[in-house]
C-alpha cells in the first residue's frame, strides 16, 4: 500500500521477483469495495500509506483476520502513539529526553466544559518549563513527517506555539543539544543499520543523509545498535526507523514510531535505499519459507482451535499491499490422516 512515492516500492517488486525463484510473485495490488466475508487474497501486505487513508487501515484489518501478514501490524499501529513508545523505552532502559504530555488546545464540536472537568486548570506551565527546560520541542503525541514540530525557547513562545495547535494533542520535548545525530533503519527486529544524518537540513531534500565512516565509537555504535533492536522489538514493528541525538556519549531516542519510513532513492539516497531493498526482500523471503510468527489476536483461538500446518507461500508485494501467493497449499492435518485411513482400509479390502 502506498502512497506517493516510486521508487522504493517498483524496487522491492522487482528485488522479490527476482529473488523469489519463481515461487514468490510481487506487485501491486488493488482492492475496491471490500464484502464482510471477503475470502484471503494475499499472504503478505507491506503497508505505505494506511495511517492517511482510513479505508486502507480497516480494509488492511479485515485482511489480517483471513490471515494475511501485514507490514507493520494494522491493530498495534491504530493503537500507537510517540508519548507511549518515549515511557515504554524509558522503562526498558533507553535513554529518553524528559516529555511531557498537554492537555489539547481546543476540541471538538461537542465538547464543552462540563466534558473536562477532569483537567486541572490552569496547566501548571512554569512546573512544565521547569522540568523539560529549554530548548524543547513542542510536536504532536503521534505524528510525524515533521508536520506541526517547533523549536521552543520561552514560555511566550510555547504558548504562543500551543494556541496554535487546535485540536492536536501536543507533547513537549526536551531538546537534546546534541553532539552527534543519526537514524537507524530496522527489519526484521534484527537488522540495522546506523545513518548519520543531519536533521537541520529540508526534510526529504536529499540532503540529510550523510556519509561518514567510523561516525560512531565501536562502543556507541553497539549501544545504539542494541536500543534500535529493543524497540522495534517491544513495538513488534518488522520495519521501522529510529532516531537519536547524541549528546556525552549518551544516545537519546527521540523519535521511533515510523512505521512506514522514508525509502525513497532521492531522498535516503542510493546506498541506504539499496540496503533497506535487499533487507527487506531477504526478510520476507525468509518469512514466507520458514513460516511467520502470528500475532497473537483474541479472536484467534476461537477461530482456530487446532493449529493449522503451516503453508508454502509466495509473495505478491510491495506498491500498494504486498500480495503474496501460496505456490503449493498443505492439506489440513485431519484431512490428511482421513485420507491415509481411507488409503489402508481400500488396500486391506483388496
Amino acid at each position: 500500500m502506498v502512497g506517493r512515492e516510486v521508487t522504493f516500492p517498483e524496487s522491492i517488486i522487482k528485488s522479490i521477483n527476482e529473488k523469489g525463484g519463481g515461487e514468490v510473485v510481487a506487485e501491486m495490488v488493488k482492492v475496491g469495495g471490500i464484502r464482510h466475508e471477503e475470502e484471503k487474497r494475499y499472504d503478505v501486505i507491506i503497508d505505505r500509506i494506511s495511517h492517511e487513508v482510513p479505508y486502507y487501515r480497516a480494509m488492511l484489518k479485515r485482511m489480517a483476520l483471513e490471515g494475511t501478514y501485514i507490514i507493520n501490524n494494522p491493530f498495534w499501529w491504530s493503537a500507537d502513539d510517540k508519548f507511549f513508545n518515549y515511557s515504554l523505552a524509558a522503562k526498558l532502559g533507553v535513554a529518553i529526553p524528559k516529555t511531557v504530555l498537554l492537555p489539547q488546545h481546543a476540541y471538538i464540536k461537542d465538547i464543552t466544559s462540563e466534558s473536562l472537568r477532569n483537567l486541572e486548570f490552569p496547566i501548571d506551565w512554569e512546573g512544565i518549563v521547569n522540568y523539560v527546560g529549554f530548548p524543547a520541542f513542542l510536536k504532536p503525541f503521534d505524528g510525524g513527517g515533521w508536520k506541526n514540530v517547533s523549536k521552543i525557547n520561552s514560555l511566550e513562545e510555547l504558548w504562543s506555539e500551543y494556541n496554535q495547535s487546535g485540536t492536536l494533542c501536543m507533547t513537549l520535548q526536551e531538546g537534546i543539544e546534541y553532539d552527534q545525530f543519526v537514524r537507524c533503519y530496522c527489519v526484521g527486529q534484527e537488522k540495522v543499520l546506523i545513518m548519520p544524518y543531519d536533521p537541520s537540513k529540508p526534510y526529504l531534500s536529499g540532503m540529510q543523509y550523510v556519509n561518514i565512516e567510523n561516525y560512531l565509537t565501536p562502543e556507541l555504535h553497539k549501544r545504539v545498535e542494541q536500543d534500535v533492536i529493543t524497540i522495534c522489538k517491544a513495538l513488534g514493528y518488522d520495519l521501522n526507523t529510529v532516531e537519536f541525538a547524541i549528546k556525552d556519549g549518551i544516545p537519546y531516542a527521540i523519535d521511533f514510531m515510523n512505521p512506514a519510513p522514508d525509502a525513497e532513492l532521492a531522498s535516503v539516497g542510493e546506498y541506504n535505499h539499496n540496503w533497506i531493498v535487499e533487507n527487506m526482500t531477504e526478510f520476507i523471503l525468509k518469512k514466507l519459507k520458514e513460516g511467520w510468527d502470528a500475532p497473537e489476536y483474541r479472536w484467534s483461538a476461537m477461530l482456530n482451535p487446532a493449529v493449522a500446518p503451516k503453508k508454502k507461500v509466495t509473495t505478491r508485494s510491495a506498491k500498494a499491499p504486498v500480495k503474496a501467493k501460496v505456490s503449493a497449499k498443505a492439506k489440513p492435518a485431519a484431512a490428511k490422516a482421513s485420507a491415509e485411513k481411507k488409503a489402508r482400509a481400500k488396500k486391506a479390502g483388496n
